[in-house]
């Protein structure tokens, strides 16, 4: 299985040293998008939160000092590694970044190939470092596959997989704001089953941006389903404003929760990869 290439957002007002950057770093193996405004790279960075962004502080609009404040509040991209690009050189300045949560600062005219190295460190610390999830905060990452692992070694165990549909359309629909704070309720539900009727052992982990795995034994999981099944369900109604929730218009596009049970009788596990693709596969 490709990895995915690394998001790079270049947030640069001249467009030479745009267009260099957007053809180095596409050369370099990753994915690159640009914004010339400052308002443009917070709605990008909040649409499709980049794996890093390059940050000029000179922008025709809100500076980028503006722009990682607001990166910085917003839970989504809270976590994002910022690198400042700027010919500014004061001291105030950089304190002013690294005060904003930058995580590097190099000033123009530079060497691309230190700007290189210093993406790639930034990326390594941000992999290294984050293994819950910044709205729900569940175990994610690099955390859920040793939780993962440490249960399929153990006898007896099941997965539940539990799918939100349509979550697309509810964020395009109510922003994403309303859309963190559904999954951040889901999965608050989801943990109040497991804390109430399962055991000390049983774990909820995020599998993907609407995606959650539950592990328990098989003689509690299938019991577990159906409460969280019948919580959740019962609680979709209140996500929508009361104007829309008799909508017929509406019903299908409507969130629906799709859950798949995965064991040891789906087949030999080999690694990790082969079980997050089993379940990928029920849903």
């Amino acid at each position: 299985m490709l990895e995915a290439k690394p998001v790079l957002l270049i947030v640069e007002d001249d467009l030479d040293v745009a267009d260099m950057l957007n053809a180095y770093f596409n050369v370099q193996g990753f994915e690159v998008q640009t914004a010339n405004w400052g308002e443009d790279a917070v709605k990008a960075c909040s649409s499709h939160p980049p794996d890093l962004v390059i940050l000029d502080i000179r922008l025709p609009d809100i500076d980028g000092f503006e722009v990682a404040r607001r990166l910085r509040t917003n839970r989504r991209t809270h976590n994002v590694p910022i690198i400042f690009l700027t010919e500014k050189r004061a001291r105030s300045d950089r304190l002013q970044g690294l005060e904003l949560g930058g995580d590097d600062y190099i000033t123009k005219p530079f060497d691309i190939q230190e700007l290189r190295l210093r993406v790639r460190n930034a990326l390594s610390r941000t992999k290294l470092g984050i293994v819950t999830n910044p709205v729900t905060n569940l175990p994610e990452g690099a955390l859920l596959d040793e939780k993962l692992a440490e249960s399929m070694r153990k006898d007896g165990w099941e997965m539940l997989h539990v799918k939100l549909e349509n979550m697309d359309f509810f964020r395009d629909n109510y922003g994403f704001v309303a859309s963190d704070d559904v999954l951040k309720a889901i999965s608050l539900m989801i943990a109040s089953v497991i804390r109430d009727e399962g055991a000390a052992e049983d774990f909820i982990g995020q599998l993907g941006t609407a995606e959650f795995v539950v592990v328990s034994s098989v003689t509690r999981l299938p019991a577990l389903r159906d409460k969280i099944l019948t919580r959740l369900e019962q609680s979709l109604d209140y996500f929508y404003p009361l104007k829309d929730r008799g909508k017929k218009e509406l019903q299908s596009k409507r969130i629906v929760i799709r859950t798949h049970l995965l064991d040891g009788s789906h087949g030999t596990f080999k690694n990790l990869e082969s079980v997050k693709k089993a379940l990928a596969s029920l849903g």
